[in-house]
């Protein structure tokens, strides 16, 4: 058996329907559209959306509200609680190491530290930005915030 030997089972394809051709094909003259008005004619009918003269639902509702700044930074929000868990003391807090601790996805993602939960050990703090509450216990706890913070 070779590819050009294959065909459908018997009975499984059905041939299209020729439509405009002629009084004794069954669909001539109109070709199956009737006699006049808008769905005979060609392009003719109503678009997608359209409700029947009324407003469209697209139409009713209201465009997105607010603004959207294309230059606002998103920082990846990282507690002192998960610092403590994660490293130990005197180690160095940077996008590369908080990458290699799965903390973060991406090493250069924009990072700020914030102050939620304990700190114990003392840790060298190297991120975009720290909030002030976190820069107090990173301090209290014998650690150090060095720039760009």
């Amino acid at each position: 058996m070779e590819i050009k030997d294959l065909k459908p089972a018997a009975g499984s394809t059905k041939a299209r329907k020729r439509v405009g051709r002629g009084p004794a094909s069954g669909t001539g003259k109109t070709a199956g559209r009737g006699l006049n008005g808008q769905k005979s004619r060609s392009g003719g009918g109503k678009g997608a959306g359209f409700e029947g003269g009324q407003t469209p639902l697209a139409r009713r509702l209201p465009k997105l509200p607010g603004f959207r700044n294309p230059n606002r930074i998103e920082y990846k929000a990282v507690n002192v609680s998960r610092l403590d868990a994660k490293f130990e003391a005197g180690d160095v807090v940077d996008g590369e190491s908080l990458k290699a601790k799965n903390i973060i996805k991406h090493s250069d993602d924009p990072v700020k530290i914030l102050g939620d939960g304990e700190i114990t050990k003392a840790l060298t703090v190297k991120v975009d930005k720290i909030s002030a509450t976190a820069k107090q216990k990173i301090e209290a706890a014998g650690g150090k915030v060095e720039e760009p913070c």
